[in-house]
């Protein structure tokens, strides 16, 4: 992938994070990296290919930062799935671009609302492994359980500006997850 390529996915995926599907255009990431609206339609001819390739980049990057299920405890694993949370968060000021799109996957292009989709099926399944790991009679639903309480943290953190709740909500989920 080119540079400009990968600072059009950055400007988008930031604006994205912070706002959603249409929190970014072609016009406003040119205008930002100092480049034309033609040189990204090069890259990414249509707002759903960049869409797509956003949500792909995601993904791969999500999944690469937890690591393999391989080695650790269900309890560090776990605590691995928070952390990549909070850096989004707390470190970065982000939200989860893919709980982004989540929200209004109804009116996202389908192959972007699939990839989203597809984001959530593949923590899914990484999660239920650490949940088989752990014994849990119901690994899919505590999977589930996790990322809904995670993704509601962010969103409540965000909402009441108070980054520390994200702490304060977090902070046992390791620990109680397991023990449900």
């Amino acid at each position: 992938m080119s540079e400009t390529a990968t600072r059009i996915l950055d400007v988008a995926e930031r604006m994205a994070r912070q706002g959603g599907y249409n929190a970014f255009s072609f016009r406003d990431i040119a205008k930002e990296i100092g480049i034309k609206s033609a040189s990204i339609h090069y890259h990414f001819p249509t707002k759903e290919d960049l869409g797509e390739a956003l949500v792909s980049r995601y993904t791969d990057r999500f999944l690469d930062a937890l690591g393999q299920v391989d080695g650790a405890t269900p309890s560090e694993l776990l605590a691995r799935y928070v952390a990549v949370y909070r850096k989004a968060l707390i470190e970065q000021e982000l939200m989860c671009l893919c709980g982004m799109f989540g929200a209004e996957i109804a009116k996202l292009p389908a192959p972007v609302s699939k990839r989203t989709r597809a984001f959530f099926e593949r923590n899914l399944d990484w999660l239920e492994s650490v949940f088989k790991a752990g014994n849990s009679s119901d690994p899919r639903r505590r999977a589930g359980e996790t990322i809904a309480w995670l993704e509601g943290a962010m969103i409540l953190a965000r909402s009441l500006n108070d980054m520390d709740l994200f702490d304060r909500i977090t902070a046992e989920l390791p620990a109680e997850t397991l023990r449900l």
